[in-house]
Formats: C-alpha cells, sequence, structure tokens
C-alpha cells in the first residue's frame, strides 16, 4: 500500500461514520479508531461555559456551566470531538439546531457539524442517546477529545 493509498483511506475513514477500522493487506496491517464518546469524570466538561450561550441554546443551559456537571447523573457519559475545529449545532444560520437538550437520537443521527479547513464534517451519534446537556456554543473552536454532548444511553 503507498502514501497516497493510505492518505485516500485516511480521508474516507474520517469522513465516514466508522467508529473503527482495520486494513490487511499482504503482510501490511493498518488500524485507525475515533474517539468520539467516553466516560469521564464529572469535573471534565470545566472548559464549557454554558451561561454565555448563543440564543438557540439559551434555554438548554438556564445555569452556568459550573453548577451543572455535579447535578448530571452517574451513568452520563460525554461525546467528545474527534477532531480540531468549529462547532455547529445547524446546518445553516436560519435552520433549526440538530439536536436539543432532552431529544432522543439514534445511533448514527448527526449532532452537529464540525468544521476544519474549510471542509463541514457531519457529527454523528454512536449509540442511542438522550442529550442531557450541550457543553458548547454555536460557532466555538472545539479542540480534541473535548466534550461536546452529556449524555444518557437509552
Amino acid at each position: 500500500m503507498d502514501t497516497k493509498q493510505i492518505k485516500t483511506l485516511m480521508k474516507e475513514f474520517d469522513e465516514s461514520g466508522l467508529s473503527r477500522l482495520k486494513v490487511e493487506k499482504e503482510g501490511f496491517s493498518l488500524e485507525f479508531e475515533k474517539a468520539t464518546v467516553a466516560t469521564v469524570a464529572a469535573a471534565a466538561p470545566a472548559p464549557a461555559p454554558a451561561a454565555a450561550a448563543a440564543p438557540t441554546t439559551a434555554a438548554t443551559s438556564a445555569a452556568p456551566a459550573s453548577n451543572e456537571p455535579a447535578a448530571l447523573s452517574d451513568n452520563c457519559e460525554y461525546i467528545l470531538s474527534p477532531m480540531v475545529g468549529t462547532f455547529y449545532e445547524a446546518p445553516s444560520p436560519d435552520s433549526p439546531p440538530f439536536v436539543k437538550v432532552g431529544d432522543i437520537v439514534k445511533k448514527g443521527q448527526t449532532l452537529a457539524i464540525l468544521e476544519a479547513m474549510k471542509i463541514m464534517n457531519e457529527l454523528e451519534a454512536d449509540f442511542d442517546c438522550k442529550i442531557v446537556e450541550i457543553l458548547v456554543k454555536n460557532g466555538q473552536a472545539v479542540e480534541y477529545d473535548m466534550p461536546l454532548f452529556a449524555v444518557e444511553r437509552v
């Protein structure tokens, strides 16, 4: 497998809904994995200032972010950013958000868009879940492994 094939495979994997891929060919092995969901301690979402949320998310973040993590249930998990980019809650500025707090989402359903290098990447749910909290604002820059959504499996 040459460098061009590997780069093409990386791009297609990044754009896909797959969370893991392993390729073996003629003694060559290559493995990709996206870290999109993890269980973390309640203090982890501290970088998300929900009190200054955009108008479309203000109703979902009434209390300051520093108070809300303590209120999250023990079975809460976090959907993490798989890349560095800009978080968008809707497909366009005049469209409704993909999800709101309290929504039940199905595996594969789009939760948000992450823009990286002028490419719009859809962030999809890896499992059926309920949105407990949206931890970032629309248009906010996000880092790799930054918590974006607090969810409960359903």
